[in-house]
């Protein structure tokens, strides 16, 4: 059995490797672990979890996942355009093996200026609901 997060976060990394518009803006930096000294923009994971969502007969998670989007350059424009693309780049359906896939949906981005005031930082982040195999 695959764990449902790591097969999301999998699918998710695909999609934006392979979305044209988003690798315009980060190339192929999509991290899951960021490497030391990576140059921006790049985009990584942030928290993730995952709630029992079961029912009668069906085993199943609600998982809550957060998309890190990343810039130094100076303002806000950067970095939404960056959130905007991972939003659209995932809006299609993903396409996962192990599991089942029921929903995959934006709930919310945030835009801030991270503690170092020139890093500006989009946490884009998604509820997905996934019926495990058994």
């Amino acid at each position: 059995m695959t764990d449902t997060i790591l097969e999301i976060q999998g699918a998710v990394t695909a999609r934006l490797k392979n979305d044209g518009t988003v690798t315009g803006l980060v190339g192929a930096r999509v991290y899951d672990n960021v490497p030391l000294g990576a140059p921006r923009p790049y985009i990584s994971f942030g928290p993730s979890d995952a709630v029992s969502d079961d029912a009668d007969c069906i085993d199943a998670d609600e998982i809550t996942l957060q998309i890190d989007c990343w810039s130094e350059e100076s303002g806000f424009v950067e970095v939404r355009r960056i959130a905007d693309a991972v939003r659209r780049a995932l809006k299609d359906e993903l396409a996962i093996n192990s599991n089942a896939l029921v929903l995959f949906e934006h709930r919310q981005t945030r835009v801030f200026r991270d503690s170092d005031a020139t890093i500006s930082h989009a946490a884009v982040t998604f509820t997905a609901v996934v019926e495990r195999a058994a």
